[in-house]
């Protein structure tokens, strides 16, 4: 099925999405469970630390996050879509992240609290029907009162 044929994202289907992108996550989900989560050709994902590009640069964010943050929380507060063409939505996510970190040689871990807003381009897979993540900018951050900062 080609991109043009496919229906629209719906608004719960992306809410949905952006739930279980969040879950994943938070339980540092096997790598394997985020490839029908992000597009196969043109994967951009601006982080504050850096942008990566395709699978392979996920992966590489990835496999290094994982060992930093732990304890993670992510409250989804805000998915609001909006169309840019029939086949992508432009989506403004706010989410809540809480994350321990141990700096070594700290004699403890520093909690980080902040809501991240975000703006994702997703659009059909033409392979599953299924939302992906085309392009994830990270676009600012605002920590809580006595956060750890990054």
């Amino acid at each position: 099925m080609t991109v043009s044929n496919l229906l629209p994202l719906t608004y719960s289907e992306v809410k949905q999405f952006a739930a279980d992108w969040y879950s994943k996550l938070d339980v540092h989900a096997p790598l394997e469970e985020y490839v029908p989560l992000l597009a196969e050709e043109g994967l951009e994902m601006r982080f504050p630390e850096t942008t990566v590009y395709g699978f392979d640069g996920f992966k590489d964010w990835y496999e290094r996050v994982i060992r930093i943050f732990f304890d993670e929380v992510h409250t989804l507060k805000k998915v609001e879509p909006k169309p840019i063409s029939d086949a992508q939505l432009e989506v403004k996510v706010v989410v809540r992240w809480e994350a321990s970190v141990w700096n070594p040689p700290a004699a403890k871990s520093e909690r980080i609290v902040l809501d991240a807003y975000q703006t994702w381009i997703v659009e059909r897979s033409p392979k599953t029907e299924k939302p992906t993540i085309l392009t994830y900018i990270v676009d600012s951050l605002d920590y809580a009162p006595g956060s750890a900062k990054l």
